[in-house]
């Protein structure tokens, strides 16, 4: 018992000196009751939502991820992708003269005594272009060297020469120059055909002369066609804002390849839409300029007649059983006159192919080697017909002496 009432003296006298060492360590250094910061910090935040696991990672198209105490926050940018793009996007200025008759004064129009005469004036414009190899080949808009006596090229980084013309395709709105500055900056050509509505686009061109512009948008759709640009028409729709002095510029994606050549909007006047853009895209191009560099203009394939859509109300009117794609004129001395075709008959079938559109026929013939044989089929009145002949290669503009 004595021994019991020993040891519980003795443990009450430890805890007392514990006690007391311990009020005596904290007085002499309060800041061992204090928290770790980040401990607090990790205690007070909210459990990371379900969707952030998802986030992407960074990237080599530009993505930061700034990571903070109750939330990440991913900010986007393309200034890597438009760094390797810009340095091969160029302003292009062209100038011609322009020859205007004079108006007559009034008291010369009244009494008739007045001999016309006629004066001349520069017009100048302003344009894009995308450098594509290291011999200093561009590309650009034909509409925006059309005409042009003098066209001037000048670099992003300045350098600026006279440049010539390789050749111009008016079917695809496009041409190609060449310049001479020495070293050059060289667009990466990306891929077309693997677009999908929603992949990211930069256009990059000179707006009403502002040097260099670059904005960001959207690619909205892809084939877009019959909008009476071009005889070939497969276009990039895109809400990337395009202005005057952009055409001919670049289209890049995120990782600053070159997607298209930026080519047209549709009308603003009067309120007309915003954001709506078109592109033609880098697979035409690359085909365009490989037949330009190497021939000097475009090699396609033509039937030597003119196709035009027409509706079933249209048809019955011309005494035709139904609408579609009729031949509304052809040249005389073509294959396909020579096998039967002629103007009135309509168009059901390109080498057992079902035909929907006049642009789709042509731009299905615009792809084969002039030479290849070809079997067309259709109706004559109402009778079905089947034409096998060769196409023939298509002129300049497609002009031709045709029957009607």
């Amino acid at each position: 018992m004595k021994t019991a009432r020993t040891l519980v003296k003795v443990l009450i006298r430890a805890i007392i000196l514990g006690l007391a060492a311990g009020f005596v360590i904290v007085w002499w250094k309060p800041s061992l009751l204090e928290r770790p910061a980040n401990e607090a910090a990790r205690s007070a935040a909210p459990t990371a939502a379900p969707f952030e696991s998802l986030a992407p990672a960074p990237a080599t198209t530009g993505e930061a991820v700034d990571t903070g105490p109750a939330r990440r926050i991913v900010v986007a940018s393309f200034a890597d992708a438009v760094a390797r793009a810009a340095p091969a996007v160029v302003n292009i200025y062209t100038a011609r003269v322009v020859t205007e008759r004079t108006a007559a004064p009034p008291l010369a129009q009244l009494f008739g005594d007045f001999w016309p005469t006629y004066r001349q004036r520069v017009e100048r414009s302003l344009g894009s272009g995308v450098i594509v190899d290291a011999n200093g080949t561009i590309v650009t808009n034909q509409h925006v060297i059309a005409g042009a006596e003098s066209i001037r090229v000048q670099l992003a980084d300045g350098r600026a020469a006279e440049a010539k013309i390789v050749g111009e395709d008016p079917d695809t709105d496009l041409a190609v120059l060449r310049v001479s500055l020495g070293k050059l900056p060289v667009m990466t050509l990306g891929r077309s055909d693997t677009l999908r509505p929603g992949d990211i686009a930069l256009a990059i061109g000179d707006p009403y002369g502002l040097s260099q512009t670059v904005t960001q948008g959207i690619v909205s759709a892809t084939g877009r066609g019959q909008l009476g640009l071009a005889t070939f028409e497969n276009f990039i729709q895109t809400d990337a804002a395009i202005n005057p002095g952009n055409s001919g510029g670049a289209l890049i994606n995120a990782r600053g390849e070159l997607i298209g050549i930026n080519t047209a909007v549709l009308n603003r006047a009067y309120g007309g839409p915003e954001g709506i853009g078109f592109a033609i895209p880098v697979n035409l191009v690359r085909g365009v300029v490989k037949q330009i560099l190497q021939y000097g203009h475009v090699i396609r394939g033509w039937l030597g007649l003119s196709p035009q859509e027409i509706s079933n109300a249209q048809a019955a009117e011309l005494g035709m059983p139904h609408g579609g794609i009729t031949v509304v004129n052809i040249l005389v001395k073509s294959p396909a006159y020579a096998a039967g075709v002629r103007p009135g008959d309509l168009i059901t079938a390109l080498d057992g192919q079902r035909i929907t559109s006049a642009q789709e026929l042509v731009g299905r013939v615009a792809e084969l080697k002039p030479g290849t044989l070809v079997t067309l089929s259709g109706a004559h009145g109402t009778r079905p017909f089947t034409a096998r002949f060769k196409v023939i290669e298509r002129p300049d503009g497609g002009a031709a002496t045709a029957a009607h």
